[in-house]
């Protein structure tokens, strides 16, 4: 709870910021805890996982679907590749256009991996009822989409 000594809606939205914040922070931790036996970080799993179950794409794409900027992105992606794990395909009829895809240690390693991720999510989310998972993805979309940047 915060010790702000403000109005009751600045108290009342700082005090559920703060539960929020709390909360997506061990929800976060529990799924990705696994990830270090793999060496991923939590953008570097995203990515992977995004490539498997959306196939190819070119590197801003990738950034918007991982909530990341273009330049950590090529960051994340210069450390995947070299692993062997994804692979930058320059499109032959615009140059420009480079496009990633999984190689098959990235698609092996992923697909071995999610599992262990689904369970994890779902163990965090046994303390909610069918009931309210709708309801906290209601309110989570419905808070995400008010917002203006």
């Amino acid at each position: 709870m915060t010790k702000y000594q403000g109005t009751e809606e600045e108290v009342e939205a700082l005090n559920t910021y703060i539960k929020l914040m709390r909360a997506a922070k061990s929800v976060t931790d529990a799924a990705h805890g696994h990830l270090t036996k793999h060496r991923l970080t939590e953008t570097q799993f995203g990515v992977l996982e995004t490539l498997f179950h959306l196939g190819g794409m070119c590197q801003r794409e990738l950034a918007e679907k991982n909530l990341t900027s273009t330049a950590n992105i090529t960051t994340v992606l210069d450390n995947l590749e070299k692993r062997k794990l994804v692979e930058r395909v320059r499109s032959e009829t615009d140059r420009r256009y480079i496009t990633v895809n999984l190689t098959e240690s990235g698609r092996e390693l992923i697909s071995s991996i999610f599992p262990d991720h689904v369970r994890s999510i779902v163990k965090s989310f046994r303390a909610l009822t069918g009931s309210e998972k709708n309801t906290l993805g209601e309110i989570c979309k419905k808070l995400g989409r008010s917002q203006t940047v």
